[in-house]
């Protein structure tokens, strides 16, 4: 869900007698619950949000006979997460070159890559300085919230 849409939600709960307010889509499930004015707060807290994908439910029997995955490796280097859901984009424009490379130095509030949701190019800059290490997603795939995007070293 579109970080723009989440704001424009808290503020109709805020403004609006409704105390709570719950939304289902495709790519997940927000929760929005207005502080109750009567608790004894001197000023009111921001409604709290909580995000989660989807669930999915697997048998306990086909969990407990799973055999053991090895362990990746951990990633050294900070990571650049995708700030929502959409779809991945390396480059500005079909056919263009990608904005950044395994091995490019960046600096914090370069654009690094674009991510589209709900037909909005979001670009999206590197939160830190450094050289990229990895690109962890594919040109075109759908990320989730949070998803690993980049590794920068």
């Amino acid at each position: 869900m579109d970080l723009r849409k989440l704001k424009t939600l808290i503020d109709l709960v805020s403004e609006s007698n409704i105390s709570e307010l719950e939304i289902t889509e495709a790519e997940g499930k927000v929760r929005i619950v207005k502080a109750d004015p009567h608790a004894g707060m001197a000023h009111a807290a921001p409604a709290p949000m909580v995000y989660a994908a989807p669930a999915v439910a697997a048998p306990a029997a086909a969990v407990a006979a799973a055999p053991a995955v090895p362990e990746t490796p951990v990633e050294t280097g900070h990571v650049v997460k995708s700030p929502m859901v959409g779809t991945f984009y390396r480059a500005s424009s079909p056919g263009a070159a990608p904005m950044v490379e395994v091995g490019a130095t960046v600096k914090e509030g370069d654009s690094i890559c674009i991510i589209e949701a709900m037909k909005i190019m979001n670009e999206i800059e590197a939160d830190k300085s450094g050289t990229i290490t990895r690109v962890m997603c594919e040109n075109g795939q759908p990320v989730e919230f949070g998803q690993p995007l980049f590794i920068i070293e």
